[in-house]
């Protein structure tokens, strides 16, 4: 059984740097791999693979001069951003195909500053121990 908890938090001024941190580098790194796979759609060219835009939007973008600071925060909402992404994009070709139930979905959009801000955490398995 798969468990969702939503928490509504009250975060120090510090956290909040830190969260509005953690949710710039989620909302660049779908922006720019949104952006690859969109440029790659108009040059006739095959979608990338999950693991190459994780490599080239994470693992060298950090090594990069200009996205350095993607450094600073975990790599799990980063790549969880990538995942939705590939989520969003299947989603959409299975409705143009008319695999998908429901009204036809859109194409994936770039993330704005302004709108509702998220980041995924996923997490282990919690069982419980008793002695």
């Amino acid at each position: 059984m798969k468990a969702r908890f939503k928490y509504r938090i009250y975060p120090t001024p510090g956290k909040k740097y830190r969260l509005a941190k953690l949710f710039g580098c989620v909302r660049v790194v779908w922006n720019d791999s949104l952006a690859c796979c969109q440029q790659k759609y108009k040059s006739e060219e095959k979608k990338p693979t999950n693991a190459e835009l994780q490599k080239q939007f994470i693992t060298q973008a950090k090594k990069t001069e200009d996205r350095e600071w993607l450094s600073e925060v975990s790599a799990i909402p980063l790549q969880q951003s990538l995942n939705d992404l590939n989520q969003a994009y299947q989603n959409f070709f299975q409705s143009t195909k008319g695999k998908r139930k429901g009204k036809p979905i859109k194409p994936p959009r770039f993330k704005k500053r302004k709108s509702r801000q998220t980041a995924k955490f996923t997490c282990m398995r919690v069982e419980n121990w008793s002695t």
